[in-house]
């Protein structure tokens, strides 16, 4: 009995020995073969099963595997497809080649894939969450139609496809309607006012859609919200203030005859032990709509990241909302991490969505804990689709108004796919006081949550307003790229009942002015007849300072006042030669130009792609982190499916 029971426990002690052994971590790196760039965004499967990953900004990737896995496919858009052999080791570093062949890669989404092999030569086979769809055809495009539930394809040209991505469910989404900042007579309108904004979710959201194989709707591109998702080397206020105005001229890279104007505000960085404590209500989104891994999931890992951050001054309590609203954790102390953590843990997604419920409960939740001199804000993390109780876009401005004046702000995290409603959770943040972002992975949430923890967080500088005086004797016309929901009239600069943008500790924001001077005779000149009924304008007088084009003001409210300050930069006419211009002003630019044309913006005159990438790998410079590699990168796949849905115009009209 004695050695039975021996080899019992020798028999287990084995087992669970090799159970520990069953998976494995593989670790590496993606770069490019042809420049030794970091590759983004990268899919590493292993072959036959649905376990994969993807490249992070930095083009690193951790996979766990199981035991005998003998294969790791790596694939992206451009590129060749590899196959590894792992071998024994646990570090595959990759170099992936370009390939022109790809432009004849095929870009399928899908709800639900339901087709059998039939005589098309075409099979599709479903994961849980990603389908794969081999073939070879005359006509993909023609041969696919119809036979796949909401199938949508991108063909480049005709023949062999292989190609795999993740499965959207239904595209509902929705995204406010953007008519473009046009060229302005600077005689007849010298005054250019705007908000400032900080928000950056455009970007990843665009990125989503590229990194899945598509171009994003021409909606969904917030020129100055993609511009501003990156971090700029400004130097912060030297005289006390809370913001500094920085300035840089040169020609614009699309129209050498223009001029491009870049306006630079660098807010001051509090050092994160000297912020004031926080009052916190995450709000979250447990209907059945977030019920997906890229939804409820990444929102409860998100957050566990922002309560490491948490000090035990701070507070943090946690509200749901699904068919009703209700108090999951009250308001706790940030030094009992586990306790929040396992509520945030024991969320689960179904029913419909109070969405008004949960931010009214959300508010009185805040205000029976504020902090009068401390940080007040709740964080809502959803997908915006608000079905039940307040649900209209002008009922939730209204009721966050009213509450944004008893000092506390609003967040907005916003997650998922194919029900997306951005123009819903653009409106709650800009009437909140607080900044928007989309989280579409785990990195995009410690950028924005732990990277960025200060700027996302605490504000410095709310209700911050430019407004630009140009010289008409400079400047025929001007034209602000994006900006286009934070125009401002004239008068609602000197008005401090004017909401605003705010900054937060450490942050830069980015503005690009495209000037016409004056003389140049162009498509974008602008002129009007002679009045009738009064006097027409006289010639501008020039300036004792005759070299200056313009007047920067900037007007700004302490986070607990409510009395503006105003502080203002003189611009002279002395642009520099591009080449000569700061690698922040060269990629920034970079930026801009590939968001006209990801919009098709009827203004993007000369440019490209081609002349896009190349200025940004000029104006890379010290990329430690890896967003503006992994920008390059995302340009490039923007240039190959803005190629091949231009091919599948001309294949479909044969």
């Amino acid at each position: 009995m004695k050695k039975l029971l021996l080899l019992m426990m020798l028999l287990a002690a084995f087992t669970g020995f090799k159970g520990d052994a069953a998976n494995r971590i593989i670790t590496g790196t993606v770069t490019s073969a042809d420049d030794k760039l970091p590759l983004p965004g990268v899919s590493i499967t292993v072959k036959g099963t649905n376990i994969g990953t993807q490249t992070n900004a930095a083009g690193k990737y951790s996979l766990n595997v199981p035991d005998g896995t003998t294969t790791l496919i790596f694939t992206f858009i451009g590129y060749q497809h590899v196959e590894i052999n792992i071998g024994g080791k646990n570090e595959i570093n990759v170099a992936l080649k370009g390939s022109k062949a790809q432009l004849s890669e095929v870009v399928v989404t899908a709800s639900w894939l339901h087709v059998k092999q039939s005589s098309q030569g075409y099979k599709t086979t479903r994961y849980k969450s990603q389908p794969i769809v081999y073939g070879r055809t005359n006509n993909v495009a023609k041969a696919l139609k119809g036979k796949v539930l909401g199938l949508q394809v991108t063909t480049a040209n005709k023949g062999y496809f292989d190609y795999s991505a993740p499965a959207p469910i239904e595209n509902d989404e929705s995204y406010k309607g953007i008519t473009e900042n046009a060229f302005t007579s600077a005689a007849s309108a010298p005054l250019s006012t705007f908000s400032v904004d900080v928000d950056a979710a455009s970007y990843s959201n665009v990125r989503r859609f590229i990194n899945n194989g598509q171009l994003p709707p021409a909606d969904a591109v917030r020129v100055e919200e993609m511009i501003n998702y990156f971090n700029y080397n400004l130097a912060g206020p030297a005289d006390g203030g809370p913001v500094a105005i920085h300035t840089e001229l040169s020609s614009a890279p699309w129209n050498t005859k223009h001029r491009l104007l870049r306006i630079g505000l660098k807010a001051k960085t509090i050092p994160t032990q000297n912020l004031p404590a926080s009052n916190l209500v995450f709000l979250i989104d447990v209907s059945g709509s977030m019920d997906a891994s890229n939804k409820l999931p990444l929102v409860q890992s998100s957050l566990k990241m922002l309560v490491d951050q948490l000090r035990p001054q701070d507070k943090v309590a946690l509200v749901v909302y699904a068919g009703a609203a209700g108090v999951v954790l009250p308001s706790t102390t940030g030094d009992k991490k586990e306790t929040i953590k396992n509520a945030i843990d024991n969320l689960s997604a179904g029913g419909s969505t109070a969405g008004g419920e949960g931010i009214k409960l959300a508010y009185k939740i805040a205000t029976e804990n504020l902090m009068p001199k401390g940080n007040n804000r709740i964080i809502l993390a959803t997908d915006g689709d608000f079905n039940v109780g307040a649900s209209s876009d002008d009922d939730m401005e209204k009721l966050i108004e009213k509450k944004r004046e008893s000092g506390i702000f609003l967040s907005v995290l916003g997650y998922g796919m194919g029900n997306y409603k951005d123009s819903k959770m653009e409106t709650l943040a800009d009437k909140g006081n607080g900044n928007y972002a989309y989280i579409d992975n785990i990195t995009e949430a410690r950028k924005t949550l732990v990277s960025e923890f200060g700027g996302t967080l605490f504000t410095v500088a709310k209700d911050v307003k430019l407004q630009i005086e140009f010289n008409p004797a400079k400047v025929q016309a001007y034209r602000l790229l994006g900006y286009e929901n934070r125009i401002l009239n004239k008068e609602d600069f000197n008005d401090d009942k004017k909401d605003a943008g705010d900054m937060g500790s450490g942050h830069t924001v980015t503005a690009f002015y495209e000037i016409v001077p004056a003389g140049i005779k162009d498509d974008y000149s602008v002129s009007v007849d002679p009045l009738k009924y009064q006097k027409n304008e006289s010639k501008p007088v020039a300036t004792s300072g005759s070299s200056e084009i313009m007047t920067i003001k900037f007007r700004y409210k302490e986070p607990v006042s409510s009395v503006s300050k105003m502080s203002q930069a003189v611009v002279y006419d002395k642009p520099v030669e591009f080449n000569a211009t700061s690698t922040d002003f060269k990629f920034a630019s970079a930026v801009a130009e590939v968001g006209m044309l990801l919009r098709d913006s009827k203004f993007k005159q000369k440019a490209s792609f081609t002349h896009a990438i190349a200025t940004a790998r000029a104006g890379k410079g010290d990329d430690s982190e890896g967003y503006r590699s992994e920008f390059i990168r995302l340009a490039e796949s923007a240039k190959l499916l803005t190629r091949s849905t231009e091919l599948a115009k001309v294949d479909d009209e044969e």
